[in-house]
């Protein structure tokens, strides 16, 4: 068992203390393995890559080891009312800037986090990351590891995009996290046939989706001035009263994972007051959310025969769920497909996991995981791409 799965399964407390506060002229420095970060809080001015180097190598760093992923600075008012600034330098180690991430810091997750975002991102774009059937639990294809590492890796590679498009020069104010649905495997698909291929319990397999979600927020939340995260039901997380029968259509694990997200980022308002989240109203499968001028659908996917999203998509129109929606999301049958009827988009990520051995053997589809990033504006939604 890797050292990210034994961390993301770890049940007692990891240490994330969700009342810290960063301090005026303060320096972090955060050490995961193939992974380096500098912070510093200073005077405006005050912080340049010669005094980060120095800091590096007063603190048993060699910076001819390590190259400079990503830079971002932002302006602040200090409480005594002199202007600083906070820069956050991004390492990864020579010649292993592919490594996968390996280790989690649970105890600086959520509390290190200074408010930095304010003034980072400004501008009339949005960033989108699409995020859909992760089914953690799993063992088919390359199982439980393969896709926990592919979710941060994923993560990480988005964040990457959305600071190139930035740096070519797209004004990026706000980003969106779209997480579409059977993020665990659980045990109520099938009729319960999946049981015996499920060898992660409940509990572990939605502390895993949380912490994946938690990572995904703190990942994004210094990046822009607003962070929108939202979550639909789907058919792997509902949940059944003991008869077996259905309870309303929002009780649903995929979505409570992220409300209990959010619980937690709540307790830091300085750090991440700038982050919304939403899920489904009351027997509800599906919500929008506005990314920058641009509506945006969600829903898994499983109310509709495949194929079929335009009819149910405009049934829902008419009956003023999508209302006035641009753009519909949706996961479910694992595999990317664009499809366009006049302005509207209608986008199905691939899966997360990296198969489906049911299907691989009814169909003789192999799975292919990748997840869906674009930009948005005032209606428009592209340029789009599939990280693989």
């Amino acid at each position: 068992m890797s050292k990210l799965l034994e961390d993301l399964l770890a049940t007692g407390n990891p240490g994330v203390h969700l009342n810290g506060k960063a301090a005026t002229l303060t320096t972090r420095l955060e050490d995961k393995g193939g992974e380096l970060s500098v912070e510093m809080n200073d005077t405006k001015g005050a912080v340049n890559g010669v005094v980060v180097r120095k800091y590096l190598e007063d603190n048993g760093y060699d910076p001819e080891e390590w190259q400079v992923a990503t830079m971002r600075r932002s302006d602040w008012t200090m409480a005594n009312g002199e202007q600083g600034e906070s820069v956050r330098y991004s390492f990864e180690r020579v010649g292993q800037g592919d490594q996968l991430l390996d280790n989690f810091d649970w105890e600086k997750a959520v509390a290190n986090h200074a408010p930095a975002h304010v003034g980072v991102g400004s501008g009339e774009h949005g960033f989108v990351l699409a995020i859909g059937d992760l089914q953690v639990g799993k063992m088919d294809g390359d199982g439980i590891e393969g896709t926990i590492q592919r979710a941060f890796d994923y993560i990480r590679q988005a964040a990457g995009t959305l600071e190139w498009y930035r740096n070519t020069g797209f004004q990026i104010g706000s980003a969106h996290i779209a997480w579409l649905g059977d993020h665990i495997e659980g045990f109520e698909s099938q009729g319960g046939k999946n049981v015996w291929r499920t060898p992660l319990g409940l509990t572990d397999q939605l502390r895993i989706v949380r912490r994946i979600m938690l990572y995904a927020a703190t990942t994004f939340a210094p990046l822009v001035d607003r962070l929108t995260m939202a979550a639909v039901p789907g058919n792997h997380g509902r949940i059944t009263a003991a008869n077996g029968t259905a309870t309303r259509a929002d009780d649903n694990f995929d979505t409570d994972c992220l409300i209990a997200v959010g619980d937690a980022l709540a307790m830091n308002p300085e750090a991440y007051g700038h982050v919304e989240l939403f899920v489904p109203g009351v027997d509800q499968v599906s919500v929008t959310v506005d990314v920058a001028g641009t509506v945006i659908g969600h829903v898994h996917g499983h109310q509709y025969a495949p194929g079929k999203h335009w009819a149910w998509w405009q049934g829902q129109q008419f009956g003023g769920a999508l209302a006035g929606v641009d753009v519909l999301l949706a996961g479910h049958l694992h595999h990317f497909v664009l499809d366009t009827w006049g302005k509207l988009l209608f986008v199905q990520v691939p899966s997360l996991e990296s198969e489906s051995a049911w299907w691989r053997q009814r169909s003789g589809v192999p799975g292919n995981p990748g997840v869906v990033v674009a930009l948005t504006s005032d209606g428009n939604f592209g340029p789009i791409e599939v990280i693989r």
